[in-house]
């Protein structure tokens, strides 16, 4: 029910706004997966001679980070309009956790895919190294499945606890939120596999997004803040 405080304008803003965060995150979520089977698949068992032999690997590879940008691209419009979805009601400690913990996922990412790319320009140049390659494949591993992840573990924690605080996503999702980065903590690093889980649960919390109703905090006679949902 909409009330006096809350015109048919701003409800409408509102759900523009978890419209366009669902959006990002679907995006996202779909390019991510694809783009981390993608690469699974092409250097899974894969020795240093055997890509440097296989084209369709390497196709493969390059196709797989093609999709990053885009996906962080996405990943950035999602935390933006996150954010502005929860205003007034934005924890400040638990959104700075949130914020900085999505940048730094990000930027880990990125950096794991530039590495990547140049290890691939280097198997495919006349004076490739396996030594060189071995340990770059190593640091990237390490990159990711360390230190990205347990960033997306700290993203979705604070994430789940904003949303639950704040009514901005359903109760479930935020319980299966904290069983996905605890899963990270202390998983990601062996089963890459499980790594999957990250983007699959942004996925959940932007389907939970859309069809969910917007909550908002209404001023009341006396001062006291109170949600309502239109």
């Amino acid at each position: 029910m909409v009330d006096g405080a809350h015109p048919p304008e701003v409800i409408r803003g509102l759900w523009r706004s978890r419209r366009a965060a669902a959006v990002a995150g679907i995006v996202f979520a779909v390019l991510l997966i694809t783009a981390m089977v993608m690469m699974r698949m092409a250097v899974s068992g894969g020795s240093f001679t055997s890509l440097q032999s296989d084209a369709d690997r390497r196709g493969l590879i390059r196709t797989s980070l093609n999709l990053v940008p885009f996906a962080g691209i996405a990943f950035l419009w999602f935390i933006g309009v996150v954010r502005d979805q929860l205003g007034a009601m934005e924890d400040r400690l638990f959104s700075t956790v949130f914020l900085g913990s999505g940048l730094l996922f990000l930027a880990m990412i990125f950096i794991s895919a530039v590495t990547t790319s140049s290890l691939l320009s280097m198997v495919e140049g006349p004076n490739a190294d396996p030594d060189v390659w071995a340990f770059g494949r190593s640091s990237t591993q390490v990159l990711v499945s360390v230190y990205a992840m347990r960033m997306a573990a700290v993203f979705t924690l604070s994430v789940s606890t904003v949303g639950m605080r704040t009514g901005a996503i359903p109760r479930w999702v935020s319980y299966l939120g904290y069983l996905v980065a605890l899963t990270l903590f202390l998983s990601a690093g062996e089963h890459r596999w499980i790594q999957l889980l990250f983007p699959a649960w942004v996925l959940v919390v932007s389907l939970g997004i859309l069809f969910t109703p917007p909550r908002h905090p209404v001023v009341d006679t006396v001062g006291q803040a109170r949600e309502v949902t239109p």
